[in-house]
């Protein structure tokens, strides 16, 4: 059964084409989706087409939720007005959002995106330190203001991209699997990887210190997203938030995508590696799709801005509209016990795409935490070599097969799965095992499944092993002898 709608698929595309800016990304440009409603981790387009959601982080609770569409109805039908004003629902939010951040995170700005977020986090910075310098990671993404693309490689580095600015440092992005170090070329031991990684951001706090005299901020996801599912090293983070604080630098942590329980042992995906930030950015799967966003510092950080004497006003930042949503989400998280189901069945689709790789000789690595989950496609197991027209040609057919995922990363070669958090084992099974029959239309890439159980269950751990293979390895070495 079709869906309502107020215009033809074709009218559709030919007034976006004629008054929306080309540039603006569009999805499958050539031949777009046009969605006209969203249930849980499905979307439906005019047709009425169902569409299995991998992608769609934003949609944090599922779609549509019948609470958070609620919750917003009900507030909107009694006001929606600027923070100004005393309301409930602004108090009651700072009040939940702090209690799920270590000490002394307790002090919230509410703005509308995480690229605001971000940008007032510069500020802070800024205003706090009283220094100019910024270290960033390469390939990273903060957001589409002219500040955030400045501190944005992943922007910086297309041939139509801006010059980088001056006071901008880039360090390597921690990735042992195609990165500067890699397992087990550098080293034996993630640990290893982790100081090799942070020091390269050491040497450039030190080189700030001697021309300028103090670095403002590093600022970094906790996991980095659009730059290819990265998942740092053990002791990454903690070991670079101490140089960039003997650099008297500030620490930023960009939770914008990874935040609110996707990795699911955790709120926070900061806290997966044992640091506490100076300020935190969320925004995104805040709202559920509502545009609503938030920094949260440090009493003493907050301080130093009030006493600017510059007052900071956002008029929709903290509405209660805004407010009265994102206390929805909260209470959906609670309530379905999120976290867990992110533990749980993110576990089980790294656990299956694991197994996938050991049938596709395409996939080189496979890493997540939670339900962020990235599957790397290389041409050349031992050579790393991207397979960048392979993972479009695979975007495409998946959504010929009426799942939708994207691909990342600077090569564009990385398969990204960040569901809604109400993604099922049985959504997982039904995207791998897709995944599969499309990997095995590739010709040349599929490992005889004849040899599958002796090269699996006998080959010692060697050097040419990614990281995920000797782990995958020793798993199955241990369920053998068990």
């Amino acid at each position: 059964m079709a869906y309502l709608q107020s215009l033809p698929k074709s009218e559709t595309i030919r007034l976006r084409e004629k008054h929306v800016g080309a540039a603006c990304q569009l999805f499958f440009r050539s031949s777009p989706l046009k969605i006209v409603r969203g249930v849980a981790q499905f979307m439906y387009d005019e047709t009425g087409e169902r569409y299995l959601d991998c992608i769609n982080n934003v949609a944090h609770v599922g779609h549509c939720h019948p609470h958070v569409v609620e919750a917003g109805r009900n507030q909107m039908s009694l006001i929606s007005t600027n923070n100004r004003y005393l309301h409930d629902e602004l108090v009651i939010l700072a009040e939940r959002l702090v209690q799920t951040f270590p000490d002394p995170l307790s002090v919230c700005f509410f703005v509308n995106s995480g690229s605001e977020a971000n940008d007032l986090a510069l500020r802070l910075a800024r205003i706090y330190t009283k220094n100019k310098d910024i270290v960033t990671l390469d390939h990273a993404y903060h957001g589409h203001l002219t500040s955030m693309i400045d501190v944005s490689p992943y922007k910086l580095n297309l041939p139509g991209g801006p010059e980088k600015p001056e006071w901008v440092h880039v360090a390597p992005v921690p990735d042992v699997y195609r990165g500067k170090y890699i397992y087990p070329n550098d080293s034996q031991s993630e640990e290893e990887l982790g100081e090799m990684y942070a020091d390269e951001v050491g040497k450039i706090c030190k080189d700030i210190v001697k021309k300028n005299g103090g670095v403002c901020a590093f600022i970094a996801e906790s996991l980095q997203s659009c730059g290819g599912q990265i998942i740092p090293p053990e002791g990454y983070l903690k070991r670079v938030y101490e140089q960039v604080r003997e650099a008297s630098g500030i620490c930023i942590a960009d939770e914008v995508q990874v935040g609110f329980g996707r990795v699911g042992t955790h709120m926070w995906a900061f806290e997966t590696q044992d640091v506490v930030p100076d300020i935190v950015t969320v925004g995104k799967p805040m709202g559920n799709g509502h545009p609503v966003a938030a920094v949260i510092t440090t009493p003493e950080i907050a301080k130093s801005f009030a006493d600017t004497g510059v007052e900071y006003f956002n008029t929709y930042g903290g509405n209660p509209v805004s407010c009265a949503i994102a206390n929805a989400v909260l209470d959906v998280i609670e309530e379905e016990r999120l976290l867990e189901r992110a533990t749980r069945v993110g576990s089980y689709l790294l656990a299956r795409c694991n197994d996938l790789k050991l049938k596709h000789r395409l996939i080189g690595d496979v890493r997540g935490r939670g339900l962020f989950v990235g599957v790397e496609l290389v041409t050349d197991r031992e050579a790393r070599t991207p397979a960048t027209a392979e993972a479009k040609h695979i975007i495409n057919r998946m959504r010929e097969e009426k799942i939708l995922i994207s691909r990342d990363g600077p090569d564009s070669n990385v398969l990204k799965f960040k569901p809604p958090m109400v993604f099922s084992t049985q959504d997982a099974d039904r995207l791998v095992d897709t995944l599969d029959r499309v990997l095995a239309e590739l010709d040349g890439n599929r490992i005889p499944v004849t040899n599958l159980k002796l090269e699996v269950l006998v080959t010692p751990i060697t050097e040419d092993m990614s990281r995920s293979d000797a782990i995958a390895n020793k798993n199955i070495q241990s369920i053998k002898s068990s």
